[in-house]
């Protein structure tokens, strides 16, 4: 071991020396001088390892010759003060703060930390029990090593809600949902209860407002301005009007059936009638239409509104701008190869008991509770064959068209009878509205960015505060940057929403069998397809990577 007389400290104590003559002590170690640097008053200096590596080749190479009587002199460490570094996140959300404890020199102090942050701007958001917890574990550290902790965090704007409409009476499809209870628990599925009827004054729907948002911060203090919901207007339709008392509240002003609307409510005048046919003759109403009997054959009724059948539907055509209910059953025949007897229109649901060979067009959902034959369906929403308890649904023979996707407790029969199924064939309209979105925005960030380029090229405000022309320019300017930020902010969520729709397209608009799939069911997902040659137990049908595939695990 070296003699601890060959180090010692600089005079002004910021270096630890080596001092040697290489005859007299070489040939010297690096491991040698490392020990050195143990002795009490200079374990707690950083190692200068380039000199120390130096030191011992220009030692070793004169060690034995007439140069090595010459004692030479080294600095092999030094003091070195705590160190703070910043790192702020990049979207300064964030700051980190990592500490260093001192080799013999400084340590770290609050008013190190407070300099350090004002330096970095980090004046938002910090928390003083993390910068003190840090300062603490600082003075349990060994000399150079670390602990770090986020000390600062900002607030993220929260943006605002849209604004929604909520339903406060039922509606006639709903009662189909919703079948009388016996006093013995089981359910009557004939008693349909009440027709549902409004009278004046009656509350139809609410409007929950949009909210603005609420503001946040970077941890900079630059405020973070939220994106206000998307406002929805609660619009008076016929029958009804806003409440006096409270605007978002829209009212009966007849009695009559509630229909809903896209955007709010009507209250139609019902026309009653016990049975539509030959007798009664064709239906054209303006409102809605509540058949207490059946629609029998060759029979045409229209409706502005909602149609409701208590009982059949029998090789007829029914069109309704609102839903079609029908308690009973929808029947039709096979006129030509691809022509039925009975067709089905609605602007809203189509919802019935069973259902056969019928043309059935609906853009809102499809509900058929027992049994769906040999018919055409299409529906821009989901198609749904099953009762309320899930234990019978038939879908058997016929094409349908669900773009939302389809659930059926069986699908098919055992005889194989062929049935076609389509849904989930929208993904390239998502695509197409995904592509014009990201344009759109494009062109908006460029817009903005030129008119935050005018903004700037602007002389200093006390030149031209006083020119009200001037003023009312930059306003606009201003005005106009601020709409289009807003509307960028609006359309980069909706841009996100769609991109979410389309990532996760094929597992939401699925095909489930709740009990079987039998043979001879040619299954349409997206551009994949799959003609079944056996029979399937419960399970979801998914386009995987455009093929279908069958999952038995993830039975919703």
């Amino acid at each position: 071991m070296l003699s601890p007389e060959l180090i010692e400290l600089s005079v002004d104590n910021s270096f630890a020396e080596f001092k040697v003559t290489p005859n007299t002590h070489g040939p010297l170690t690096e491991e040698a001088i490392f020990t050195l640097l143990t002795l009490p008053g200079f374990d707690c200096f950083f190692p200068l390892e380039p000199n120390i590596q130096q030191a011992v080749i220009q030692v070793n190479q004169v060690c034995g010759q007439d140069d090595g009587q010459f004692e030479q002199f080294f600095q092999i460490a030094e003091r070195r003060d705590g160190l703070i570094e910043v790192e702020i996140s990049d979207d300064k959300m964030s700051a980190e703060m990592q500490l260093t404890a001192a080799w013999g020199g400084e340590e770290v102090t609050i008013q190190d930390i407070l300099k350090s942050l004002k330096t970095n701007k980090v004046g938002m958001g910090l928390s003083k029990v993390k910068i003190q917890t840090l300062l603490k574990q600082l003075t349990r550290l060994q000399p150079g090593k670390t602990c770090r902790s986020v000390i600062a965090t900002g607030k993220p704007s929260v943006n605002g809600t849209n604004a929604r409409l909520e339903r406060r009476v039922p509606l006639a499809r709903e009662r189909l949902l919703q079948p009388q209870e016996r006093k013995d628990g089981t359910v009557d599925m004939r008693n349909l209860g009440a027709v549902i009827m409004v009278k004046p004054k009656d509350l139809l729907m609410v409007k929950h407002p949009a909210t603005p948002g609420t503001k946040g911060y970077d941890i900079h203090g630059a405020v973070l301005s939220p994106v206000p919901g998307k406002d929805l207007k609660l619009a008076e339709g016929e029958g009804t009007a806003l409440d006096p008392a409270n605007l978002n509240h829209l009212i009966a002003t007849v009695a009559g059936q509630p229909v809903e609307t896209k955007t709010s409510m009507k209250v139609d005048d019902v026309l009653n009638i016990k049975n539509v046919d030959v007798g009664y003759g064709n239906v054209d109403f303006k409102g809605s239409v509540m058949i207490t009997g059946d629609v029998h054959e060759g029979m045409v009724v229209k409706s502005s509104g909602d149609i409701t059948v208590m009982g059949f539907v029998d090789s007829s055509t029914l069109i309704a701008e609102g839903d079609v209910i029908v308690s009973k059953g929808i029947i039709g025949r096979q006129l030509k190869e691809n022509e039925l007897s009975t067709k089905i229109t609605a602007k809203g649901q189509i919802c019935a008991q069973f259902i056969q060979y019928s043309n059935l067009d609906a853009q809102g959902e499809i509900l058929v509770t027992k049994q769906l034959l040999h018919s055409y369906t299409k529906t821009r929403q989901k198609l749904t064959v099953s009762d309320a308890n899930g234990r019978r649904g038939d879908l058997i023979g016929g094409i349908v068209k669900a773009d939302k996707g389809l659930k059926a407790i069986i699908i098919g029969a055992t005889a194989g009878t062929k049935t076609e199924v389509f849904c989930a064939m929208q993904q390239g309209d998502l695509k197409a509205s995904l592509k014009e979105l990201d344009q759109g925005i494009k062109a908006m960030v460029v817009a903005k960015l030129a008119i935050t380029a005018r903004i700037r090229k602007l002389p200093p405000k006390s030149e031209w505060q006083g020119d009200a022309m001037m003023v009312e320019q930059v306003n606009m300017m201003l005005d106009e940057k601020q709409r289009i930020t807003n509307e960028l902010a609006r359309e980069e969520i909706e841009y996100e929403v769609i991109k979410q729709e389309i990532d996760s397209y094929y597992q939401d608009n699925r095909i489930e069998a709740h009990k079987y799939i039998f043979a001879n069911v040619e299954i349409h997902i997206g551009k994949a397809f799959s003609r079944t040659q056996r029979e399937y137990s419960t399970c979801m049908v998914f386009n995987q990577d455009q093929e279908i595939v069958f999952d038995y695990n993830n039975r919703g």
